[in-house]
């Protein structure tokens, strides 16, 4: 691809789109002056790109059907051998389809993706395989990751192995449903608003959201730069301290991580939690979403936690009402500017850049037609407020995040950590898809209100399985402090072994992820 020279009347266009009125002999000026800087451009594009190793074989793989694909979870299956030896060899892996495996497709669970292959893998996947660990292919997500339902895939719903028919929760739910089924033992999973937590809650299986930065985001289509996690999905504690113990740390590409603070996780397990102070967090209850099934489970595992000699306490922390409110425009407008008007790459920012998916993706205006309900919405709610306000909303949002954070902060002085239901309501019916526009849209956003808030803050969530309500799981939710990851394991552990696992229509694994 040649970079060429603008002529005179697409110069003063430009001029036009900008606000400025060009005369055609100023614009030849002009035109006549940029020729050196287009011969730089043209340079560059002569010049080989510089991207991260890729260090182990693999095939395309397939897209399979059937029974071997019975709750639609998986997009792609492959197989990618890791390293002979390290920490997770034996150890089997679902990738979510946000994050690059090159040579394996990556659509981000969107149609105008679909056909897309990454050239790097994201770190997350050279760690895994650097610790011995098998990919097993590349599980389904929600439409750009934008979704806690399982609706608007283009890949098609997926189904909770748990509860058929309803869904496993998302954005992140394929992970959850392979996890969930014991199709994997590690399944990787993003959160931007709960993705991690949520589908950990809805499906019975645990899911860790950990500090901002402490996982590096390097080759993972984002949302918005400011909010994006990536976490692991298991089947118990013990197996996702372990995957966290391979996952965490700087990579040295990706430059939202500073004075990251990682730590030897599993030996937090057998600490027990006499003495541990937790808060239960009012704002978590009680609310008009919420449903009494879920807030009575959630309070019964907090006087669980009483019995094993924790310190139980109730804390109120008001602003944590303000999560939706504030992440609203933050993740919206954040999203419209990365996603759309950049082509999924964000500028103003250092580290490993893939034009391969800036070209895949900048097709989308002739397919706009193409997106689901909640990309329409959100990006036409976010197009009006970026014309007319001028990225003040988000700015402000911005600066009021670290109020959210203070508060919580706050509360995390005198307790180490904070309990709470991970979502407010159990796993929901998949709607046909043409259902309502209300309903279509309360069904992928509706479970956000318990989780979003850590996503504005940084500070590590995990959510554990603690009972059932109707038949279906219920998710018990651990927020710690920034980079005590140990100790939300700690936490979560001690409950996970105390607790009957057939009342809780979970099969209890132990040990690294064997089964009992």
């Amino acid at each position: 691809m040649t970079f060429k020279l603008p002529t005179t009347e697409q110069l003063i266009e430009a001029g036009d789109d900008l606000g400025m009125d060009l005369t055609a002999g100023y614009a030849n000026e002009i035109r006549e002056y940029i020729r050196p800087f287009v011969d730089a451009y043209n340079l560059v594009g002569t010049l080989p790109d510089y991207l991260p190793e890729v260090k182990y074989p693999r095939t395309p793989g397939y897209r399979p059907q059937g029974d071997e694909n019975k709750y639609g979870a998986w997009y792609v299956k492959t197989t990618i051998e890791g390293a002979k030896r390290g920490k997770l060899a034996g150890k089997t892996v679902a990738i979510k389809d946000t994050m690059a495996i090159a040579g394996v497709p990556m659509m981000n669970g969107a149609s105008i993706l679909e056909g897309y292959v990454p050239d790097i893998d994201a770190t997350v996947v050279t760690r895994l395989l650097d610790a011995g660990a098998t990919i097993l292919g590349k599980s389904v997500c929600e439409y750009f990751s934008f979704a806690g339902g399982s609706v608007t895939s283009a890949n098609g719903p997926v189904s909770s192995p748990r509860n058929p028919g309803h869904t496993p929760g998302g954005s992140s739910t394929g992970a959850a449903a392979l996890a969930a089924a014991g199709e994997v033992d590690i399944a990787m999973g993003g959160d931007q608003a709960g993705s991690i937590r949520i589908p950990a809650s809805h499906s019975g299986v645990v899911g860790l959201k950990p500090t901002f930065g402490l996982v590096p985001y390097t080759g993972i289509m984002a949302i918005e730069a400011t909010i994006d996690h990536a976490g692991p999905l298991t089947a118990d504690v013990a197996t996702n301290a372990l995957a966290l113990e391979v996952l965490a740390g700087e990579d040295g590409l990706d430059t939202r991580q500073t004075n990251v603070k990682t730590a030897p996780y599993r030996k937090a397990l057998a600490q027990g939690v006499k003495d541990l102070r937790i808060g239960i967090l009012k704002e978590g209850f009680g609310n008009p979403d919420s449903e009494p099934g879920v807030d009575s489970v959630v309070r019964a595992a907090a006087k669980q936690m009483a019995k094993l000699g924790a310190k139980v306490e109730e804390v109120s922390i008001p602003w944590y009402h303000y999560g939706v409110p504030i992440w609203a425009p933050v993740t919206l407008e954040g999203s419209y500017h990365l996603v759309l008007v950049n082509n999924g790459d964000g500028k103003n920012t250092g580290g490993v850049h893939q034009s391969s998916l800036i070209k895949a993706l900048s097709n989308w205006p002739n397919r706009a037609n193409e997106f689901p309900h909640t990309i329409t919405v959100a990006m036409l709610l976010a197009h009006y407020s970026d014309q007319n306000y001028h990225g003040t909303y988000y700015a402000k949002a911005q600066n009021l995040r670290r109020r959210l954070r203070a508060e919580i902060d706050t509360a995390l002085t005198n307790h180490d950590v904070l309990l709470l239901p991970t979502t407010a309501m159990t796993t929901t019916k998949i709607p046909e898809p043409n259902v309502p526009l209300p309903q279509y849209l309360e069904h992928s956003w509706r479970n956000i209100t318990n989780t979003c808030q850590l996503n504005l803050t940084g500070h590590p969530g995990i959510s554990v399985p603690c009972g059932l309500s109707d038949g279906k799981p219920v998710g018990l939710q651990f927020i710690g402090k920034h980079w005590e990851e140990s100790t939300l394991y700690r936490a979560a552990h001690t409950y996970e072994q105390s607790v009957d696992w057939k009342k809780l229509g979970a099969t209890k694994r132990k040990g690294g992820g064997k089964r009992k």
